[in-house]
């Protein structure tokens, strides 16, 4: 069997497994982040008992300012989005 061959099958069998998935839900209600006006859909993925978690702190020093400012920035993008679910 050849090396393409193979990929064809593998291929086959993880169209199925999307299939089976997307026939189950998995998936429903996921927002594209690109699909929004501000490239940023503030989706929350954490389990609700985990809550969100931050990995990274940046310091304020250098280029890390600005990305406290994008941190800060979608972190109101979320909060924003997560009052206008609730009304």
């Amino acid at each position: 069997m050849s090396s393409l061959t193979g990929w064809y099958r593998l291929r086959w069998v993880v169209e199925q497994l999307f299939r089976v998935m997307k026939s189950q839900g998995y998936g429903s209600g996921y927002i594209y982040d690109h699909d929004t006006p501000e490239g940023f859909s503030g989706q929350e993925y954490f389990p609700e008992k985990l809550g969100r978690q931050n990995f990274y702190r940046p310091v304020e020093r250098g280029f890390e300012r600005e990305i406290i400012k994008r941190l800060d920035y979608w972190t109101k993008l979320r909060t924003k989005r997560a009052e206008g679910e609730a009304d």
